[in-house]
């Protein structure tokens, strides 16, 4: 197995791109990951519509290929304290992206991962979403990128060892947001994605219906916020979508050995929310 300094350089992820496509895009393929990280390089690099996206935008990837953008979209350049709230920043073509590279930032998650890139002066620190360290008001921005949805339920499966983070307490995820909120400070935004479709857990995960999102945007209060829906289609990809169309989604979970049948590698649909206290 090739190192992840190699899988990760654009040469060999460019590789994968023939290879995986030319094999026809099966899932689970060891080129898929590569491909991925090599489509959402050049979807970082250039300007993000919601609202116009490339016909077949990000078809047979996973929800990342709107996560990333879109928040790299909505947050300010400038200097400032970002918080990564669960560790989606931490591969070198996110902390090389311009926006990112002005902010002083700090990733929290659970466990220590194998890559630390300390020397770009980034800070790891590791905890409960639910209970940090950080003072009242600390933060100027804090982006959760599919995280609140694992927040008390079975992180054993892909996080930890931990056998205390074998959870099953779906509805703590509150808990998390009242914590972010509380070391934003005034005038700050919270950036939060979250699978969303039919309310159902998982295990580990659970997907989020529009009653689950009211109960987040109650809990954060915010002074404003906008929501924004995407809906993955077989077809078309990854499209623009409303609460309404994509309130019957669900979610491919391959670690439950669910054969894939096509569609996407993960959520049917997500939500992303921009929370401004």
């Amino acid at each position: 197995m090739l190192p992840a300094r190699v899988t990760r350089t654009p040469l060999f992820q460019r590789l994968a791109k023939f290879i995986y496509m030319g094999t026809g895009h099966p899932y689970p393929s060891r080129w898929y990951t590569p491909y991925k990280f090599l489509k959402i390089r050049e979807a970082i690099a250039a300007p993000f519509d919601p609202n116009r996206l490339p016909t077949a935008y990000g078809q047979w990837l996973d929800e990342r290929i709107i996560e990333y953008p879109w928040f790299l979209s909505r947050l300010p350049a400038g200097p400032g304290k970002l918080l990564d709230a669960g560790s989606v920043f931490n591969f070198d073509f996110a902390l090389h992206h311009p926006k990112i590279q002005q902010k002083e930032l700090t990733i929290m998650t659970l466990a220590p991962e194998s890559d630390c890139f300390w020397k770009q002066s980034v800070s790891y620190v590791f905890g409960d979403l639910r209970q940090t360290c950080f003072k009242d008001n600390y933060f100027d921005w804090i982006v959760s990128i599919s995280t609140i949805e694992h927040i008390g339920l079975d992180n054993t499966v892909h996080y930890t060892s931990d056998p205390s983070r074998k959870e099953s307490a779906p509805g703590s995820y509150i808990t998390a947001i009242a914590e972010l909120r509380r070391i934003l400070r005034p005038g700050g935004t919270l950036y939060l994605t979250l699978p969303f479709g039919k309310a159902t857990v998982l295990g580990w995960l659970q997907i989020f219906d529009q009653q689950m999102v009211d109960s987040i945007i109650n809990a954060f209060a915010p002074g404003s916020h906008t929501a924004e829906f995407f809906r993955y289609s077989e077809t078309k990809g990854w499209e623009h979508s409303t609460s309404s169309a994509a309130a019957d989604a669900g979610y491919f979970d391959p670690s439950a050995g669910q054969p894939w049948k096509g569609g996407p590698m993960a959520a049917e649909a997500i939500v992303c929310l921009e929370l401004r206290k």
